[in-house]
């Protein structure tokens, strides 16, 4: 559906802002329905997003710094989602026993089996809700956002 219909508005001051509005109403769309497959998993995006990193570094640990750098929401409080993370038993905790001042955190079997669950269902959904692009035109897409945000 086109974003005019989408948001019920016919005009827009520039294409510019028009497309300003399509990506931000497109990623929040994009959000609800990542926020939707991960519902019956208990975890959120953001958790999610946590847990990817801590499987791409495994079985090196990270820090909160490096976890706040990689993540894709900035916003994100990265020591309460992993707080949250522990107290599932999805990821630890421990002081690195070089540099006390450090918290390594690492992921746990329980989360990477986890996150591979998640991550069949997410690709499934991945594939429905881009299911209206050729792989030519998401290659496009992926040119042009990163294009626009240099």
């Amino acid at each position: 559906m086109r974003i005019e219909e989408e948001i019920n508005q016919k005009k827009f001051k520039s294409v510019y802002q028009k497309a300003h509005i399509n990506v931000l109403f497109t990623a929040s769309w994009l959000s609800q329905n990542s926020a939707q497959m991960l519902k019956p998993f208990k975890i959120s995006w953001q958790q999610f997003n946590i847990l990817r990193i801590l499987r791409g570094m495994y079985p090196e640990p990270a820090t909160i710094k490096l976890l706040t750098e990689r993540m894709i929401d900035k916003m994100s409080n990265a020591s309460r989602l992993v707080e949250k993370l522990k107290q599932k038993g999805l990821v630890e905790r421990r002081v690195c026993p070089s540099d006390r001042r450090r918290v390594d955190i690492e992921i746990t079997e329980k989360g990477l089996q986890l996150l591979e669950d998640v991550s069949r269902v997410m690709e499934e959904g991945l594939h429905q809700r881009m299911n209206g692009l050729t792989q030519s035109e998401a290659e496009q897409l992926n040119l042009l956002l990163d294009k626009l945000r240099q």
